[in-house]
């Protein structure tokens, strides 16, 4: 059975997931463990600093870039010691894109989602 479709998530949000919630997130790759499977992304909201821990073995090998931007598809799981971690799907390079039209976008679409849920559920 494929796992549930992924709603976008910022960075900041990723640790009020429940266990095993499929998301997309997005964030600064600053650190690669090859050895652990394991890649650390940034992000900034506000003036505090976010990361999100990415299992990467399901999206192994990959070419990591330090410092390029990738938005990461895939479930959470609670890890012990690290707390909430993402266990990649997909884990694609988008180095360029333009981060605060990003948030706009998820914005929009969490709006949007909003909207159509509340005309769905009136009565006709």
């Amino acid at each position: 059975m494929l796992p549930a479709a992924a709603i976008f998530h910022f960075p900041w949000e990723i640790n009020s997931v429940k266990e095993g919630g499929s998301v997309r997130t997005y964030g600064r790759l600053v650190c690669y463990q090859p050895e652990e499977s394991r890649a650390t992304l940034s992000a900034q909201h506000a003036s505090k600093e976010h990361h999100v821990v990415v299992h990467t073995l399901f999206v192994e090998p990959f070419n990591p870039i330090i410092g390029a931007q990738y938005i990461v598809l895939g479930e959470t799981e609670n890890t012990e010691g690290i707390g909430v971690m993402v266990r990649a799907r997909v884990l694609n390079c988008v180095d360029g894109v333009n981060i605060a039209l990003l948030q706009k976008a998820i914005n929009e679409q969490r709006s949007f989602f909003r909207e159509r849920e509340c005309k769905q559920g009136k009565p006709a």
